[in-house]
């Protein structure tokens, strides 16, 4: 999930989050290009990427077999996003990425009180939707899976975050 703010309310944290891996180097390129980070990529904790307006969390905080995290493995990660989307005051935009991004994002909302509508939105990439005061977007995750295979590309990727600063 990547959550985005005013950049004077916004904070200024990576989260380490997506640091070093494949689909952190699509991330962090496109943050870096929509104005929301310092630099194209981030490869260690202390490489001086900085974002900017912009707060990268996780849905599952563990990297399980075939990066298919089990329903008991999202509930039990659940609480950390509801209370990290309860600490970002400012937050406007959301944008969630994968099926799965979704999904917590609208569960972490729920669990704050914010009320869903009904029929519940359905992921898509460049689906949004208006949730209480958020401005939720879908994007397909950037994984290894998705971007070998052209289901997105760095164009698409580009366009979820252009406009939003």
């Amino acid at each position: 999930m990547v959550g985005l703010a005013p950049a004077a309310h916004g904070g200024n944290r990576t989260g380490r989050v997506f640091t070093g891996d494949r689909s952190g180097d699509w991330l962090f390129r496109a943050l870096y290009r929509a104005g929301f980070a310092n630099q194209p990529n981030s490869d260690h904790r202390d490489d001086g990427q900085r974002l900017s307006g912009c707060y990268i969390a996780a849905a599952v905080r563990c990297a399980p077999p075939d990066n298919k995290p089990l329903p008991a493995e999202k509930e039990t990660c659940r609480p950390y996003l509801v209370r990290e989307l309860r600490l970002l005051t400012n937050l406007e935009v959301i944008v969630a990425l994968g099926s799965i991004g979704w999904e917590a994002v609208l569960a972490a909302l729920r669990d704050n009180g914010v009320a869903m509508p009904s029929p519940k939105p359905r992921f898509g990439h460049g689906v949004e939707q208006r949730i209480g005061g958020y401005r939720l977007v879908g994007s397909y995750h950037p994984s290894p899976q998705n971007t070998n295979t052209g289901r997105l590309t760095e164009e698409a990727l580009d366009a979820i975050f252009e406009g939003l600063r």
